[in-house]
């Protein structure tokens, strides 16, 4: 039996592709709609069985602020979040906020099908690992944001450090091989071990990480 769904996201696309996916699966999708910003007055108007909301930021402050009153003025509504591997900060802020789950959004149809089955039928979803995370997270929070800078500043080498400015600036592959002096190859090697060692899936990610905890400011990098 098909689930009566709604699917947000902060990409229009994504959020009409996956919508158009499900149809064709049996699902009755109510609306497919962007940004994640305006889903609450919708979920609440419309009342479905399950929410898909997509976020890149998951550990954003404010990301989950919808799903607290999707929760609140439709608790029958269950809402599983599609989004990167988050920190474990992000996946407890989901489940904080209300949510009924939590699926990596390259996880495969099968599974996020799985995720919305379970989830009206009123069980939390994660995967193991994950949840692991987030009770360690939640167990032993890590410092301040301006001790969290420092402990990742010290994961980077002074390199990856002006690589990290250079893309929190903006700065394409192009560009930062330029500004340094090097191959484009090595640059985007350079960006791919700095995403990595930030534990991040994106430019984007990394760089409000950077901005979040001061890391770049610890630096000395940064006029202000």
């Amino acid at each position: 039996m098909g689930v009566r769904l709604m699917v947000v996201d902060d990409h229009r696309l994504l959020a009409e592709a996956l919508a158009s996916a499900l149809k064709l699966r049996g699902h009755r999708v109510l609306a497919a709609a962007a940004p994640t910003s305006g889903a609450a007055e919708l979920v609440v108007s419309r009342a479905p069985e399950v929410c898909l909301f997509g976020t890149a930021a998951p550990a954003e402050p404010g990301t989950f602020d919808p799903i607290v009153r999707i929760r609140r003025e439709r608790p029958q509504v269950a809402v599983v979040v599609l989004g990167p591997v988050p920190s474990p900060r992000g996946i407890a802020a989901a489940f904080a906020a209300g949510a009924a789950g939590y699926v990596r959004h390259d996880e495969r149809m099968e599974g996020v099908e799985r995720a919305m089955a379970k989830a009206r039928a009123g069980e939390a979803v994660v995967a193991p690992q994950l949840l692991q995370g987030a009770f360690a997270e939640l167990l032993h929070p890590t410092a301040a944001p301006d001790d969290e800078g420092q402990r990742l500043l010290r994961m980077l080498t002074p390199r990856e450090v002006e690589v990290l400015v250079r893309v929190a600036e903006g700065e394409d592959t192009r560009l930062i091989a330029a500004g340094m002096r090097i191959a484009p190859s090595t640059a985007r090697t350079h960006v791919q071990r700095v995403l990595m060692k930030l534990g991040v899936g994106s430019r984007l990610e990394a760089a409000a990480l950077a901005a979040r905890t001061g890391l770049l400011a610890h630096a000395g990098l940064l006029d202000g």
